[in-house]
Parts: structure tokens; C-alpha cells; sequence
């Protein structure tokens, strides 16, 4: 079976995402992502600011893929996910780019938004693995993916980098666009935990397997995210990690917006990190300093590709 093969049964009526869009991706259609069956990478370099144990020192190894099947209305990567920004490139080039970061010295693979690519770049995972890559391989995503799609990434993926943005549902419409998120990421979540099991560590203490879920913190909604670990924590106790940001940066297309026109206040953050004391939570990620600003974004100009 060629790969064209293994892509059409997904792409040919898209149901890959949530959204059951049904575009003709395989006849060049664009589905709710903003992409066809291309894959379009935006940027592919060493990438120092994601947790501690992705990074390190030397970097995670980031490959930012164009197009979104989420689209969140006040997204930081608008410039690449409507799939507006990116370099078309084949299967064989994408094996090379995570070669050339290994190479590079890269902690891992870091797949960055890559679900409306997914049966390419399981066919590129497998390829690169039978080539002699063997550095962890991150699946870095938006939490709003459909369990049964994530099944084929069983056994090609270590370490599992999915948000958990919202669990009132009508936040998510709002914001989101997709009533159903918080539904569709429970299931998600329990898939990637059931792949990869609990966290282990090298002896740099560089992540080689796990689940860390990251909860972005949005101005104004401290509840919600309470409601959001408190569900994670109840669920999945320390089995995985939870990463809990402050980064939310106020972009152009929210300044009407009364509460994420705004960046997140050090008093609300404090309070998030509070509660997730108080609920007795060990594992997990807070960060220090001024992180939301729009130089902690990359440059999407096609860097390494």
C-alpha cells in the first residue's frame, strides 16, 4: 500500500478532525483546517521554550505545521494556522527535517499542530524510525482531536503535549468555536495516557515518555480553570503532568473582547496556582516572569525548511 493509499480513506470525505468537515482533500479542497492533503510546515528549528523537560538546554526539536482544526478566535500562531503561512513539502522531506534536528541535537521531535496531517506524518514517523531516528517523538496539539484518529499514532509517539483548554462547554463555543471540546479532549486524553502510561525520565531528567497537559490560563475564567485541573487531578492523579501557563498574549483580533483584551493578572495566576496546591497536585509546570509577550512567538518565515 503507497501512501496515497493510507491518506485517502481519511481525506477523501475528510472526517480526520472533529469538525467531520467532509472535504475532498485528496481533489485539493481545504477542510475546516485551511489545508489539503500537502503537508505545509511553517518552521522546523530548535525551539527553547517549551517545559523544561522537552527542552532542556539544547531545545526541542519543533516542527510547526500549517492550519488548525481548532481556530481559536484569540490564537498567538494566527499567521500559520488558517494554513496561510508554509512551505509544501513530501513525506521524504519531512523524514529529512526530523533527521537535520536530531542531527542538530535536538531532545526530541516535536510535532507542533499536526492532527489534520496525521496519516502523513504517521507514514513519515515510521519511515524516519526504520532510518534510525531515535529521539523521542512529542505530539504537541490542541487537545480537540478524535480518539479514534489518534490510535494510529499507537507505538510512534512518546510523549503526549495536549492542552486542555476549556470545560464549560460554553466558553469553548464562544472562543473556540466548538461546543464539544470539552467531551472530545477527555476522550482524546484517556487514548494518550492508555499509549504512553506514566512519565519517565532520562538521567538529565529530559522527559522520554508521559503526558503533560498544558491549561492555558485566559483572563477572567480562573474558574474555569480550576475546573480543569480539578477534573485532570481527580482523573488522572499523578499518572500525568500538568503544565499550568500564564502566557495568554492579547492579540489584535480580541480588543473588543472585555476579558481577553487583556493579559492574565499576576493575582489570578496566583490564585490558579492555589488551588492546584490545595488539590494536593504535585506533578506539574507553573512559569515565572513576563512570558505573555509576542517575542516569546516564533518568526513562521520557514526557518529550517
Amino acid at each position: 500500500m503507497d501512501v496515497t493509499d493510507k491518506i485517502r480513506p481519511w481525506m477523501k470525505e475528510c472526517r480526520l478532525c472533529p469538525r467531520n468537515c467532509g472535504a475532498d482533500r485528496m481533489a485539493g479542497q481545504k477542510g475546516f483546517c485551511g489545508t489539503d492533503t500537502e503537508i505545509m510546515v511553517a518552521r522546523a528549528a530548535l525551539h527553547m521554550w517549551e517545559e523544561p523537560c522537552i527542552s532542556g538546554k539544547e531545545g526541542s526539536g519543533a516542527v510547526f505545521f500549517s492550519g488548525c482544526s481548532l481556530g481559536c478566535n484569540f490564537c498567538q500562531n494566527r499567521r500559520i494556522s488558517r494554513g496561510q503561512r508554509g512551505k509544501k513539502i513530501t513525506q521524504e522531506h519531512l523524514v529529512e527535517l526530523f533527521f537535520q534536528l536530531q542531527e542538530q541535537g535536538a531532545n526530541n521531535i516535536n510535532l507542533v499542530t499536526a492532527g489534520h496531517f496525521l496519516p502523513q506524518v504517521a507514514v513519515a514517523l515510521e519511515m524516519a524510525k526504520e532510518q534510525g531516528l531515535h529521539i523521542p517523538v512529542v505530539y504537541n496539539s490542541s487537545g480537540y482531536e478524535k480518539a479514534k484518529t489518534l490510535k494510529m499514532l499507537d507505538g510512534l509517539v512518546d510523549i503526549y503535549l495536549p492542552d486542555f483548554k476549556y470545560m464549560d462547554a460554553v466558553l469553548a463555543k464562544k472562543y473556540s468555536h466548538a461546543q464539544d471540546y470539552p467531551e472530545i479532549a477527555k476522550e482524546a486524553l484517556s487514548e494518550m495516557v492508555r499509549q504512553v502510561g506514566e512519565a519517565e525520565f532520562d538521567s538529565r531528567g529530559m522527559m522520554k515518555k508521559g503526558v503533560i497537559v498544558r491549561q492555558l490560563l485566559l483572563p477572567g475564567h480562573v474558574k474555569d480553570a480550576k475546573n480543569v485541573l480539578k477534573y485532570l487531578y481527580e482523573t488522572y492523579g499523578d499518572r500525568i503532568y500538568i503544565s499550568m501557563m500564564n502566557q495568554y498574549t492579547p492579540m489584535p483580533a480580541m480588543k473588543d473582547d472585555p476579558r481577553l483584551s487583556r493579559k492574565v493578572t499576576d493575582r489570578e495566576y496566583e490564585r490558579l496556582i492555589d488551588y492546584a496546591i490545595s488539590l494536593g497536585l504535585k506533578n506539574g509546570f507553573m512559569q515565572e516572569g513576563e512570558t505573555a509577550k509576542e517575542s516569546f512567538i516564533p518568526e513562521f518565515d520557514g526557518e529550517g525548511v
